[in-house]
């Protein structure tokens, strides 16, 4: 079953309120967000991270598309040492996606989630790659909430007027 066949049947199976949107392949939150007819900040970004002293694999840091992840506070999140972002092989080899694919769901579970608090309060849905460049879910937050129940933590970094990108090779002490 592909991971987008995962998320859908989940969904499905835990009567969450969604719906599927049909767009061009993209995975750049500014772009995706335009053709989803949602706003970027609606956009959960997420991201894998790598967390030393914890016993997962990884960790999956949950935010809005127009955020940066502050990886310190990630790692604080879930109990770790240190950590980093994982590399692109890695995240995909633990979600089974490419980056930019990449769902707030947890499709295995050795991948813990932790989602920003901020990001959770802003918006009643959310909107995802789900597994695919080019599908999209838009879901309630509450069902997301309920489905996922992942850690919840202020992980993102504080707003600037102009972030750029979350470099990929990152790390916090």
């Amino acid at each position: 079953m592909s991971p987008f066949e995962q998320i859908t049947a989940l969904l499905d199976r835990e009567k969450a309120t969604y719906r599927v949107v049909e767009h061009p392949a993209e995975g750049r939150s500014e772009e995706v967000s335009a053709v989803r007819g949602t706003t970027v900040s609606q956009g959960a970004k997420a991201l894998v991270c790598r967390v030393k002293g914890i016993e997962a694999p990884g960790v999956l840091a949950v935010l809005a598309g127009d955020r940066r992840a502050d990886l310190k506070k990630v790692v604080a999140a879930v109990g770790g040492r240190k950590g980093g972002f994982a590399p692109s092989e890695l995240a995909k080899q633990l979600t089974g996606c490419v980056v930019g694919a990449i769902p707030p769901l947890p499709l295995s579970a050795a991948l813990p989630v932790v989602v920003d608090e901020e990001f959770l309060a802003a918006h009643e849905e959310i909107a995802f790659n789900a597994g695919r460049l080019d599908r999209s879910v838009v879901m309630a937050t509450a069902d997301y909430v309920r489905i996922v129940a992942p850690a919840v933590a202020p992980i993102a970094a504080p707003a600037t007027p102009a972030a750029p990108a979350t470099p990929a090779a990152a790390t916090a002490e």
